[in-house]
């Protein structure tokens, strides 16, 4: 079957955007949340997730149609609040990110392996990403990149750990192995990801572990929003899970394509998975 094409009135668009968002939040009932975010968003092109623990989702569109479904996301009154406060990311578009409409139900929005993780009555302390430069700067910070590592291969931060993932539910090896390791010295730990969602759940389950964490307030994407600097402290592009593939530290897309991200060996399957996804969008 070939791939759903996109609205005449979409394509026609002079300027396209794309908003990334997500909010862990009690969803009662998230069959009649995915059903109403299908009518929200049915005139614009991307996917949603959306589960007991909250909503993840990004979408593409006109300034206009993305200004006026977050304005609904966050104040129709038939989600009672549920979405209130929710943060959006935007960046232009070269390339149109996605080519179809997806809003899907899943046991969890974020799954990272561990059972019990309430990422949405506790998580670690938000850093601004002005305060950010300043902590990051300390010698005796143990700083962790939440990311794959062939993210992590792509751009970073100056001085961060990459914890060799190649799954998000694989880091609790990796914080259980060093862990005890961090307490004893008395470490403070950071982190970062792209958007802040994989940290905002880690430090919700790592406070149980009983260390002090902070992560970066809206990832990545809003270190290079907030900075017009920020290439003084993150090195290379940040990947984006989009057909765009990569941004520059100006939120520009980059001429980085899934060939170059996935070059190391043993990550073939990973470049086939993302040509099939390029049939079959999802947030991340």
């Amino acid at each position: 079957m070939p791939p759903a094409q996109a609205p005449s009135s979409f394509i026609a668009q002079d300027v396209l955007w794309h908003v990334s968002f997500y909010k862990f939040a009690r969803v009662a009932e998230p069959e009649a949340v995915a059903a109403l975010l299908r009518e929200m968003t049915h005139r614009l092109l991307g996917s949603i997730l959306v589960a007991g623990e909250g909503v993840n989702g990004m979408l593409a569109g006109s300034a206009a149609a993305l200004d006026s479904v977050q304005s609904a996301l966050t104040q129709d009154p038939r989600l009672n609040g549920l979405l209130a406060g929710m943060a959006f990311k935007r960046s232009a578009c070269t390339t149109p990110p996605f080519q179809r409409m997806k809003v899907h139900l899943q046991r969890e929005i974020l799954p990272l392996g561990v059972s019990g993780v309430d990422a949405v009555n506790r998580t670690g302390p938000q850093v601004s990403p002005a305060a950010w430069r300043e902590l990051i700067a300390d010698e005796n910070l143990v700083l962790i990149d939440n990311r794959n590592s062939f993210e992590v291969r792509l751009g970073r931060f100056r001085n961060a750990i990459d914890p060799q993932v190649d799954n998000f539910r694989d880091l609790p090896r990796f914080i259980r192995a060093y862990a005890p390791e961090w307490k004893s010295q008395g470490k403070r730990v950071a982190m970062y990801c792209t958007g802040g969602i994989r940290c905002e759940k880690t430090t919700a389950w790592m406070l149980d572990l009983g260390l002090q964490v902070q992560q970066l307030e809206g990832g990545i994407l809003n270190y290079f929003a907030q900075m017009p600097d920020a290439e003084q402290d993150f090195i290379g592009e940040c990947f984006v899970f989009d057909k765009r593939v990569a941004l520059d530290t100006r939120l520009q897309e980059t001429g980085t394509t899934a060939e170059d991200v996935y070059d190391a060996p043993g990550e073939a399957w990973r470049l086939q998975r993302a040509r099939q996804l390029a049939q079959d969008d999802e947030p991340a």
